[in-house]
């Protein structure tokens, strides 16, 4: 019987499928989209809710939680300062799962996991941000010579 047994193991280790499940929520709440595996994105919805959960708390006690699951400063920061406030009135469902049919290479099925009302501009934003950085990098290292 599997009374009690909830989550899929993904056939990972637990160490290995918490990682993995803290850096896609990382993803998720910087870029706000993501896309994944059906089965990875189902899973990593319900850490995602109950991190804009805490987020929506905003105390210094579910920010240390936070940091303590996704080990990332800036998406924590982002999480309690621009999302915590964004989703202050709605009660749950917070993300969004899109089937995006199946991947090429092994036919598995791919989904597009994003949050509800999303800034449709956070998608790359830091990508583009150190291209930017690096191009200005480039230009005064040319100057210089």
């Amino acid at each position: 019987m599997r009374h009690g047994m909830s989550g899929r193991k993904l056939n990972r280790t637990k160490s290995h499928r918490r990682a993995l499940f803290a850096n896609m929520a990382v993803a998720l709440l910087t870029h706000e989209q993501i896309t994944t595996t059906l089965p990875k994105a189902k899973e990593v919805r319900r850490i995602a809710d109950k991190m804009i959960t805490l987020g929506k708390r905003g105390d210094l006690h579910a920010r240390r939680q936070a940091i303590a699951f996704l080990r990332c400063e800036v998406a924590a920061k982002k999480l309690f300062d621009i999302l915590g406030p964004r989703y202050k009135e709605r009660s749950g469902g917070y993300t969004r799962v899109l089937k995006a049919g199946f991947r090429h290479g092994d036919c598995a099925p791919v989904a597009i996991l994003e949050l509800v009302d999303r800034d449709v501009d956070a998608k790359g934003a830091a990508d583009k941000a150190r291209v930017e950085a690096e191009r200005e990098a480039e230009g005064s290292m040319e100057e210089m010579a």
